[in-house]
């Protein structure tokens, strides 16, 4: 203790000079107390007095962001362990905005239940805090720590609102496979500190270090490195958890899993391989090529395998898991230098899963499951709702006037420059997969208007939708095609 006393005051000074940079978050922890008291104490006087309390924090946390945004700073705070600046900012922003429409989802669609809502509003404000922090960190020590936040966090909200076998083996098996991609990772982030002695994964020492350490075992630590990441984005040989957990997962929780923890984890992806990859070095080309082969297998399987899909949610799993291709393929040509159409491709992202899964949710409540054949018909008697889902799938498919098209158009066309520049194989081979995949998509998604409008449901069904879900669902909507018509409107924010 003594030999650290000399060191005290200057620790100190340190944390209190980057707390006032760290205020959304610390508007995020507040907000989790004050949700957990609300619900033991408030919310039997007043059910939504939890749900209040964390949109009210969630929407401070927002007003603390946008004022970063608009003094443009960049900083680094608490010894190097985050850092601020305008990419990190936005990502926040977007999860921010995410995570609010998923809230309201819940409330909406779950406030009539037994089971009090409080405890799952404070978990997803912890989920929210750990993604935060995976969009500011470049030190491995607090990656890890955001990952388990978010990952547990996660299996809470999938196992919260279990009242069957088919959801509770959902949760089961979410937990058991991502504790064993857990402890991969960090034998893996183990690995990287013993050849590096530093966690911070930007620096000169760091990256000298990888250089200086024997290629195979920096390539088995790189391997278990991307075991952690790839089970939270689900991309190829770590998808194999998504098809059953999105299934037997509520659809409001669904909706999480396929949307949020990726916006973040797509960005740390982004801020490595911006450190990484302008680094002549073996390492380099190594996670260069592993993510090419990594974003083509997944694009091919996820799509693939969509094809023979029949039960809504499993399909938009399967469709989850090809976009994560795409994703990957913007993030190696998109860095922090050119954040904005990885940005844009995010936030889009974003709101086309949100909405269709806001449709499938409004279906399910009324039909009991979401097999895609018993949408037959429905589409006569509810052509406003199945004309929005229609036009977000389209927007998944990437086809216009959307900004699906907008942003897959983005992707490509930098792919292509950049094997133009570089006469990379790999590349060609991304954009040859990236397009033919988005053809093989267009059969699966429109499964849901083909039975909707052209063939005949064995009865006339009258259903009484949520006014409220139906109108974010169609909210979300205008957006893609909004930004579909105008891209420069978010383009330009970032």
């Amino acid at each position: 203790m003594l030999a650290f006393s000399p060191y005290i005051s200057s620790f100190i000074d340190q944390i209190i000079s980057s707390v006032p940079y760290f205020k959304p978050e610390l508007t995020l922890i507040v907000t989790f107390i004050g949700t957990i008291l609300a619900s033991l104490f408030l919310d039997r006087y007043w059910k939504k007095t939890s749900f209040t309390m964390t949109l009210i924090g969630l929407l401070l946390s927002g007003c603390y962001l946008l004022g970063q945004g608009l003094s443009h700073i960049e900083i680094t705070g608490f010894f190097d362990m985050i850092h601020i600046d305008a990419f990190a900012i936005s990502a926040r922003l977007i999860i921010l905005v995410s995570t609010v429409l998923i809230l309201l989802f819940i409330h909406e669609r779950h406030q009539h239940q037994e089971r009090p809502l409080g405890d799952l509003y404070a978990v997803l404000l912890t989920a929210t805090l750990g993604l935060n922090l995976l969009t500011m960190s470049s030190n491995w020590l607090m990656i890890f720590i955001a990952v388990e936040t978010v990952s547990i966090s996660s299996y809470i909200m999938v196992g919260y609102f279990s009242s069957s076998k088919v959801q509770s083996e959902a949760a089961m098996k979410y937990v058991l496979f991502g504790s064993v991609c857990a402890a991969v990772m960090l034998y893996g982030l183990s690995l990287l500190y013993g050849f590096t002695g530093n966690l911070n994964f930007d620096t000169q020492s760091h990256i000298a270090g990888l250089i200086e350490a024997p290629q195979i075992m920096v390539s088995l630590a790189l391997l278990f490195l991307l075991t952690g990441i790839g089970f939270k984005l689900s991309f190829f040989p770590f998808h194999v958890w998504s098809p059953d957990v999105y299934q037997g997962a509520p659809t409001v929780i669904t909706t999480y899993l396929a949307t949020v923890p990726k916006i973040a984890v797509v960005v740390l992806l982004s801020k490595l391989l911006a450190s990484w990859l302008t680094v002549s070095f073996y390492f380099s080309d190594f996670l260069a090529y592993v993510i090419m082969g990594i974003a083509i297998a997944t694009m091919l399987i996820g799509n693939l395998a969509a094809l023979r899909q029949q039960d809504a949610k499993r399909m938009m799993a399967y469709s989850s898991i090809g976009h994560t291709g795409i994703l990957l393929m913007a993030v190696l040509v998109y860095q922090n230098n050119e954040s904005n159409v990885l940005l844009f491709y995010l936030s889009i992202y974003a709101l086309m899963n949100i909405a269709v899964f806001i449709f499938i949710d409004a279906l399910e409540v009324h039909i009991g499951h979401t097999q895609i054949d018993s949408y037959r018909g429905l589409g006569k008697q509810f052509p406003l709702l199945f004309t929005s889902f229609s036009l977000v799938l389209i927007a998944l498919v990437g086809l216009p006037p959307t900004a699906g098209f907008v942003g897959k158009l983005l992707v490509f066309s930098k792919v292509f420059e950049q094997y133009q520049t570089f006469q990379s194989f790999g590349l060609l081979a991304l954009l040859i997969v990236g397009a033919l995949t988005s053809v093989i998509s267009l059969f699966y998604y429109f499964k849901i208007p083909l039975n909707a409008f052209l063939k005949d449901g064995s009865t006339q069904q009258s259903f009484r939708f949520d006014p409220l879900l139906l109108g974010l669902g169609l909210l979300c909507t205008a957006v893609v095609i909004l930004l579909g018509l105008f891209p420069d409107l978010l383009l330009a924010a970032f």
